[in-house]
């Protein structure tokens, strides 16, 4: 997904909150990971979880 997906998803607007607060830490957390590592800051940049990611999600929704 796309950042503004993702965003939009959640229910958040502002773009540079969302990064720092949710987007960094998932990423830092090893739970999501760009579609191209190389270029962080291209316009074709996506976001897609990562095993441990899916992992996490499957644990959440069992809660």
């Amino acid at each position: 997904m796309k950042r503004s997906e993702i965003q939009h998803h959640l229910g958040l607007k502002h773009e540079e909150h969302f990064r720092r607060a949710y987007l960094l830490p998932a990423m830092e957390a090893a739970l999501l990971e760009m579609t191209i590592p190389d270029k962080p800051r291209s316009r074709l940049q996506q976001y897609r979880p990562t095993r441990k990611g899916l992992q996490f999600l499957k644990q959440t929704e069992k809660s």
